[in-house]
C-alpha cells in the first residue's frame, strides 16, 4: 500500500539555506528507497510559517523505513539539527482517493 506524506519544516533563524541544502541531500535518496517526492515549496518562513512543504510517497511501510534508516541519511543528523529547528510529518490521502460520502 503506498504511503503518503506531508512534512513541514521550520529553519532555525538565519539557517535557511542551510535547511534547504540539508533536505537536497536526504531527498535525492528517496528514490532509491522506492519513494518519490512530489512536490517541494516553500513560503517565506515568516511568522509561524514553515519554510518548506513537501509531499512524498513510498511503495510500502518497508520503503519508508528503509529511508528513514538509511545510513547516509542518518549521518547527516547534527546538520539537520543545525539547521531544523521543528519538523511536522503526517500520513495523507491525496484528494482523488478519498472516497466520496
Amino acid at each position: 500500500m503506498t504511503i503518503t506524506l506531508c512534512v513541514l519544516l521550520w529553519a532555525h533563524p538565519g539557517r535557511e539555506d542551510a535547511l534547504i541544502a540539508y533536505e537536497d541531500k536526504v531527498l535525492a535518496l528517496v528514490a532509491e528507497h522506492r519513494g518519490r517526492v512530489l512536490q517541494r515549496a516553500r513560503t517565506d518562513g515568516s511568522g509561524d510559517q514553515p519554510l518548506e512543504v513537501q509531499m512524498f510517497s513510498f511503495e510500502s511501510q518497508e520503503a519508508m523505513d528503509g529511508y528513514l534508516g538509511d545510513e547516509r541519511r542518518l549521518a547527516l543528523a547534527g546538520e539537520r539539527d543545525r539547521a531544523v529547528a521543528r519538523t511536522e510529518l503526517m500520513r495523507v490521502t491525496p484528494a482523488e482517493q478519498v472516497p466520496e460520502k
